[in-house]
């Protein structure tokens, strides 16, 4: 079924935007739908089925709102193979030049607002900015001694996006994490080594010492500066 689904969708949205927005008008309300038979129920069970996965899908597809009368129209027309607005190759080809104009636009207003925040963050009193673009704040410091790269490391951690948004968490976990300074990102391995055992330090990511371009998993977009709080629980 989710084949049915992805596949037909292609499609439907692409016809959302080919078609101009028309003004409301008045329609006829058409009598009552009535199942009479088996395969009556069965092919509506089976729309019911579809259009709620569909539904789910499009509450993450990216760009805004859709036209539910044209794309129904269109999902009709995907299912009698009727190509003459648009074929399946067309469909493909709006769609993947249509997500990669809105993928492009979120790219760079994620990578513009991390440099306009770090700009201005390193402006606060008590934030450090390092010749490498990291910046740390120390909310506790400890007397314990600082690790160096290749030691591994036991911490506690929070993470966030700039909206606010916590993307990570060993404390939600309920235990700590270990591991080697010199196999986690770039901005870890630098901050942790200002830390000594029993800090509490907020850091100040960019991009470029984070996950970079690409980002990582659903969570963390392309170009993302990250704000994690980190308390360094011991040297292993």
């Amino acid at each position: 079924m989710k084949y049915i689904v992805v596949a037909l969708s292609v499609l439907v949205l692409s016809s959302c935007a080919i078609f101009a927005p028309k003004n409301k008008t008045k329609v006829e309300q058409k009598p009552a739908l009535v199942l009479t038979n088996t395969i009556d129920s069965v092919s509506y069970a089976v729309g019911v089925n579809v259009g709620t996965a569909f539904k789910q899908q499009m509450l993450q597809f990216p760009g805004g709102d859709y036209d539910v009368t044209i794309l129904a129209e269109a999902f009709s027309v995907a299912l009698k193979g009727d190509t003459t607005l648009l074929s399946y190759d067309q469909a493909n080809a709006f769609l993947d030049a249509y997500l990669s104009k809105i993928q492009e636009a979120e790219t760079q207003k994620s990578k513009s607002e991390g440099e306009t925040f770090l700009e201005e963050n390193k402006k606060r009193e008590g934030v450090v900015t390092l010749p490498s673009g990291l910046q740390y704040q120390i909310v506790k410091q400890g007397d314990g001694p600082k690790p160096k790269e290749t030691d591994k490391v036991k911490v506690h951690y929070e993470g966030f996006l700039l909206n606010g948004k916590k993307f990570d968490s060993s404390l939600d976990r309920g235990e700590p994490i270990s591991f080697p300074l010199n196999q986690v990102i770039q901005g870890w391995t630098e901050g942790l080594q200002l830390m000594p055992v029993g800090s509490k330090y907020t850091l100040y990511i960019p991009y470029q010492l984070a996950y970079g371009e690409q980002g990582a998993g659903q969570f963390i977009p392309p170009f993302a500066t990250l704000i994690f709080e980190v308390e360094l629980l011991g040297i292993e």
